[in-house]
């Protein structure tokens, strides 16, 4: 391996996704100078992954998705780049990564490894055939792979996969979704507003499979046939499973990092060892783990400043998060983990408002639904902070 100069003043960031990139931009606004090293096993380019749920309607291929390629991003923000290129150590000792371009030296340390997408088990002779959506290059294939079929199953009922799914009726294929949960977005939805957003999607043309989850896949011919746990049985041409995320915590673990969910961070984003920062959907800010914009945004924020020695601490506000279903557009901000209070659901004109209301009345949290999504401003002021 060959070893670089070492320097310790370079920031070095691993990982090319929002976090990574909006980092690098808010140290920009603060400092022309800092030398920066971007270590991404992906390309380097820059593109929105909140739109790989939606670009199927819009008849984007997943090239027209990038908006600035990796010599252009290295140019705009004056960072140097080591593209695909993989981190296979951390020595939190001498400060330095092993990676498949040698030996790198850092100052400060960002982990912003994102997450990977969760696989359940299942048995059958089609498993490998299971696709997930979580990168540019993963949703290429998906789209090679959904070229001229007719009939998709979505593993998961949460936000992407009601995002999928809406996408995938626009754009004319038959849906069915499964999901082991009894209604869409268990973790963030109310009851009667779950069941607003079922019947506009089955409206749309999904078929909803809820209580249940799949056991095999198999291919038949030019078909996938699953067996779900109810005894029911699907066929489809192409499987995607979205089932969830998990943060990324090998690489932290491996060397020493404190781990649980996430990359363990305090309110400075800072991890157990010295000199080493994470944000993003790998990282667990006093027990919050929030794979949304919103929350990456204010994490680079607040960590810029702190890499170039003005330690700030990160606060999280209320940040409701879009749910992009154009058959009824959602806006949730659900309440805090374990927080004492019901919700109410009203039907308005056009919509549907559910508050999460503590006992005394205060609003902790709530859902608003097509034309109540209009009050998103208003109610998000009502609400505390995150964190």
């Amino acid at each position: 391996m060959t070893q670089t100069t070492p320097s310790s003043s370079t920031i070095v960031i691993i990982g090319s996704g929002l976090a990574g990139y909006t980092l690098i931009r808010e140290i920009r606004k603060l400092d022309k100078a800092a030398p920066i090293t971007l270590i991404t096993r992906e390309p380097g380019y820059f593109y929105s992954k909140p739109m790989l749920s939606t670009a199927l309607a819009s008849k984007k291929e997943a090239s027209q998705l990038i908006t600035t390629a990796s010599e252009g991003m290295a140019s705009q923000l004056g960072i140097d780049i080591l593209a695909q290129t993989d981190v296979n150590a951390i020595d939190t000792a001498a400060q330095e990564l092993q990676t498949s371009a040698g030996l790198i030296s850092y100052g400060k340390l960002v982990l912003a490894l994102g997450a990977d997408q969760i696989r359940i088990t299942l048995e059958g002779s089609a498993v490998s055939e299971v696709i997930t959506v979580n990168d540019l290059e993963d949703y290429e294939k998906f789209r090679k792979a959904i070229a001229g079929k007719k009939k998709v199953a979505i593993l998961g009922a949460g936000l992407i996969g009601c995002e999928f799914a809406n996408d995938l009726v626009l754009g004319g294929y038959e849906v069915d979704v499964i999901d082991l949960a009894p209604q869409v977005l268990g973790r963030l939805l109310p009851e009667p507003a779950a069941r607003a957003l079922q019947d506009k999607l089955s409206e749309a043309g999904v078929r909803w499979h809820f209580s249940t989850t799949v056991q095999t896949v198999n291919r038949n011919g030019d078909a996938l046939e699953m067996k779900l746990a109810n005894g029911q049985s699907i066929s489809c041409d192409v499987a995607l499973s979205a089932v969830g995320l998990r943060p990324r915590l090998d690489l932290a673990k491996s060397a020493g990092v404190k781990t649980g969910v996430g990359i363990q961070v305090n309110r400075h984003l800072e991890t157990s060892s010295s000199n080493i920062y994470s944000l993003g959907d790998c990282a667990e800010v006093d027990g919050l783990v929030l794979p949304y914009v919103m929350p990456i945004m204010q994490a680079a924020r607040a960590l810029a400043p702190t890499l170039l020695g003005q330690v700030t601490a990160l606060s999280y506000p209320a940040m409701p998060v879009m749910v992009k279903t154009p058959a009824l557009p959602t806006v949730v901000s659900p309440p805090a983990k374990g927080a004492d209070g019901q919700w109410k659901t009203t039907t308005v004109e056009g919509g549907i408002e559910a508050r999460f209301e503590a006992p005394d009345g205060k609003l902790l949290g709530f859902a608003l639904m097509g034309a109540a999504t209009s009050q998103r401003a208003t109610l998000t002021k009502e609400l505390p902070p995150l964190l």
